[in-house]
């Protein structure tokens, strides 16, 4: 049984030695952590469904991350339309994995609102939105839209590692993975679920403001800790263009220099900016692809533009 089925009381500490390794429960790390007897006792040795995970994940291409520092800067709004933009080439098969355990807004963005899970002989099939755009998420295993999901966090884990062993993707180009804000408990999960199954890279959403810029500064932390590939940064919700006057005004100001002066600061490749419009807003809460919807429109143009250097980046690693 893995240390993860004997359910931790607590998440690992940052110094821990890994619950699997052979001095868990028996370091200096582990002195007084609420974990130390669950792992000093639990069986060694590598998690059986890391090896499920791998085959389960060799259909799939290339997954992409979409991370954010905090919540509220439409980093599931930017999950949603980077797979409806990768979709619109029929010839391409997409995944969009939701592991926002508690905020799964995942199903309302793409239309599929009351969706059910179906399982086959060959796992928990996707619910659809076209013939080659799957999505999974936690909110098609809620009876109500609105019953909420009071988890602990082994819970949580053991549903994302679910979801990457039990899902039957088949074959994909694209993983898009939808995180929380954060970097706690899903985002450990999926790294270490994936480590043997090629991260493609981290693609980090924030908005202008410095209460948004500090928390990403720690997002870029983590991915380098723990040996994630920064695709880039974007900057959403990046000035309003009046569709009268076409004058631009910044909502959010960016008062040290926003998020593309962070990324020269952290040396990380900044993407671009998506302007503010409420349409996208509209598109989101009525599950529709806003650059179909609205394909003449300046945030279009930019998404298309972050879009296209997020798939050359990932094409030059292959």
């Amino acid at each position: 049984m893995s240390t993860d089925a004997k359910q931790l009381v607590q998440p690992p500490p940052e110094h821990c030695p890994g619950t699997e390794s052979e001095t868990a429960g028996k370091s200096a790390a582990c002195a007084g952590c609420p974990n130390q007897q669950i792992c000093s006792t639990a069986p060694k040795g590598p998690d059986p469904d890391i090896v499920e995970i791998e085959q389960r994940m060799k259909t799939v291409k290339h997954k992409i991350l979409v991370l954010s520092g905090k919540g509220g800067v439409g980093k599931s709004t930017f999950s949603s339309q980077l797979s409806f933009a990768l979709a619109m080439n029929q010839d391409t098969q997409v995944g969009l994995l939701d592991i926002d355990i508690c905020g799964p807004s995942i199903p309302k963005i793409m239309g599929l609102e009351g969706e059910q899970i179906h399982i086959s002989g060959q796992g928990w099939d996707p619910v659809y939105v076209q013939d080659n755009l799957a999505v999974m998420s936690v909110g098609f295993l809620l009876e109500k839209e609105e019953d909420a999901v009071i988890w602990r966090g082994p819970k949580k884990n053991g549903l994302i590692k679910q979801f990457l062993k039990d899902v039957f993707w088949s074959d994909l180009d694209y993983l898009i993975v939808d995180t929380p804000p954060g970097t706690s408990d899903e985002h450990l999960s999926i790294v270490q679920y994936l480590k043997t199954s090629h991260i493609d890279g981290a693609v980090i959403v924030t908005s202008p403001q410095d209460v948004a810029l500090i928390d990403v500064r720690k997002e870029i932390n983590f991915c380098k800790k723990v040996g994630i590939p920064i695709i880039g940064v974007v900057e959403n919700m990046s000035g309003f263009v009046c569709p009268k006057c076409t004058k631009e005004s910044q909502i959010f100001l960016p008062t040290s220099g926003g998020a593309e002066q962070m990324s020269k600061d952290m040396n990380v490749p900044f993407l671009g900016k998506i302007p503010i419009d409420p349409l996208i807003a509209r598109s989101c809460d009525e599950g529709k692809s806003y650059l179909i919807t609205f394909p003449e429109s300046e945030a279009t143009k930019q998404y298309k533009l972050v879009f296209d250097k997020i798939l050359n980046s990932v094409d030059t690693k292959q």
